[in-house]
């Protein structure tokens, strides 16, 4: 990502030993720091509805979660710096555009990122367009010691240098220095008006070139369905979706380059395995509709102990009695039904999980560390490489302990997703094969 250090240094290279970029490199650099969070945006929070729990105010949250998102830029200072969102402006997104126009601003107008002198900014807010619309909004910071980085033109095939601040919106599809795609909704039939897909802008950094890919795949519809299978049904859909995506980012169009792929996932835990497991003994009544005499809930109770109610299953109901599983040890034990990305071993690396689920998170601004009993909690939100990439950010790593994949706010209400990071430091010349990585460049 980047640096918001006051020494000024060159970029590094990035991403991609095998496909240099065919732009003028500068001269030496000691190193580039990178950061890429992402974070789906507040869910439907942005205009709170009659009702709701006061404390989930649009104006709560995002103080909150800017507050949370400048302290990890502070901490980690980098020269280029990647926000992906999904679900930008929340489900009434015409509603919510005030909040979003206002967020926007902040952030390229605010103390925290004063260094950064350069930014695009990626707005898909055409939500009158169902063919279309997707709801992604990509946001990219360049620091000012940053000399020399170019940006892919996908239309003229030719890189273009990065200068000033602009922000585009409405119709992306004519917006040359990027491709966007939603989904064809027979992926989702389920789903009437899915937003989902994906926003891919490709750089580059002194000699080396990679694509930044902001991605949003399908969510498990019902719990109960979810729980009848193993693997889900839901669990096909998005590997279908993700596969479109990386052939799609992998094809003959242009130079192959290393790619980071970051967004809301929405990988689910392997539901029957995992009810299966926090209920080894219990027992199962199930709960029919009269007039339908399906199946609309579960109950699993203990089998002594006065028949304690475990688990109530519902199509959007997942209430356990005891939430800290998913807290202690920030989850890990439950990363073993974490098997979706299993599927990509090839194509997609991930550095190891330390944080807890990353959803789904209560929305009451008093209740930061609490999960909502709606969905069993999950690691949506990831960060994910390939291959040659994941090499690059370990090169460094190998010469200092500076690479961070982690969350932000783990205390604070941030919406119902934690925002998740990965920060490294690229070395000069690391797009070269056999590149040698100086002590001192850490890719954060």
């Amino acid at each position: 990502m980047g640096h918001h250090a006051p020494s000024v240094r060159e970029p590094a290279c990035c991403l991609g030993p095998d496909y240099p970029c065919s732009v003028p490199a500068p001269g030496p650099s000691s190193g580039s720091r990178l950061k890429l969070p992402v974070q789906r945006f507040w869910g439907d929070s942005w205009t709170p509805p009659a009702g709701r729990v006061p404390g989930t105010e649009p104006e709560n949250l995002q103080r909150n979660w800017l507050r949370e998102f400048y302290q990890v830029v502070h901490a980690h200072r980098p020269h280029f710096l990647a926000l992906h969102c999904q679900e930008f402006g929340g489900k009434n997104y015409e509603a919510s555009m005030s909040h979003v126009d206002k967020f926007v601003k902040e952030l390229l107008s605010s103390d925290a990122m004063k260094e950064y002198s350069r930014a695009r900014v990626y707005l898909d807010e055409n939500y009158k367009s169902q063919e279309q619309f997707t709801a992604l909004g990509s946001f990219y910071f360049l620091h000012e010691s940053l000399k020399n980085i170019y940006q892919f033109d996908f239309k003229a095939k030719k890189y273009k240098k990065v200068t000033g601040k602009e922000i585009y919106s409405d119709t992306l599809e004519s917006t040359p220095m990027l491709e966007k795609e939603k989904f064809p909704q027979d992926y989702f039939p389920e789903c009437k008006w899915s937003r989902k897909g994906f926003l891919r802008t490709r750089w580059c950094l002194a000699d080396c070139a990679f694509d930044l890919v902001n991605i949003h795949l399908f969510h498990d519809a019902s719990n109960l369905v979810a729980w009848e299978t193993s693997p889900s049904v839901y669990s096909g859909i998005r590997h279908k979706a993700l596969g479109y995506v990386l052939d799609r980012i992998a094809d003959q169009r242009f130079e192959k380059a290393c790619y980071f792929v970051f967004g809301d996932f929405n990988f689910r835990l392997d539901s029957k395995s995992v009810v299966e497991t926090l209920c080894t003994k219990a027992t199962m009544q199930a709960v029919r509709a009269a007039d339908t005499n399906e199946v609309v809930k579960l109950i699993f109770r203990e089998s002594d102990n006065d028949r304690k109610v475990m688990l109530q299953l519902e199509k959007k109901l997942f209430d356990y009695s005891n939430q800290e599983v998913f807290r202690d040890d920030n989850g890990t034990a439950l990363l073993e039904f974490d098997k979706e990305l299993s599927v990509f071993k090839d194509r997609l690396c991930e550095l190891g999980i330390s944080f807890p689920p990353s959803y789904p998170y209560s929305e009451d601004c008093s209740q930061g560390r609490q999960y909502m009993n709606t969905r069993c909690p999950a690691w949506c939100d990831r960060v994910l490489m390939s291959p040659s990439a994941k090499e690059l950010v370990l090169r460094s790593e190998s010469e200092e302990k500076v690479v961070t994949y982690d969350h932000i706010g783990p205390n604070v209400c941030m919406g119902d997703h934690k925002p998740v990071f990965l920060a490294f430091r690229i070395a000069p010349g690391a797009g070269k094969p056999h590149a040698r990585v100086p002590k001192c460049c850490v890719v954060q």
